[in-house]
């Protein structure tokens, strides 16, 4: 499904590895299938990893690697409101909890990390 998506809009999520181990921990970056809310980075780190800062690290890259490549003024993050978690990676990104969403039948909350507060902020 990732590759599919990089075939087709050149752009996907990246593949995270542990560095010290070289393990295949999860995928952070850009996503926005067709019927997508929006422009998202997103991330998904597997449980054992979760808690150590590899998704604020990943999602960080992302985001400055979105913004140089392409001219959009902001990144959505699609959190469901339950997922406190989640919604920690976004506070650490400096991003803002704008409006809740349906997401394919399921709500969400989008989280929202504009060009001109990362510029500020990096």
């Amino acid at each position: 499904m990732i590759s599919g998506h990089w075939a087709l809009h050149g752009f996907g999520m990246f593949a995270v590895e542990e560095k010290s181990s070289g393990s295949y921990i999860g995928r952070v970056g850009p996503w926005c299938p067709p019927g997508w809310p929006g422009f998202e980075v997103g991330w998904g780190i597997a449980r054992e990893f979760r808690g150590r800062g590899y998704a604020v690290e990943a999602a960080s890259a992302s985001i400055d690697w979105v913004f140089d490549s392409f001219e959009i003024d902001e990144i959505m993050h699609c959190i469901e409101s339950t997922n406190t978690p989640s919604q920690g990676v976004a506070r650490s990104l400096g991003a803002r909890k704008e409006r809740e969403i349906d997401l394919f039948g399921k709500p969400a909350d989008a989280w929202i990390t504009s060009r001109a507060a990362w510029t500020r902020r990096n």
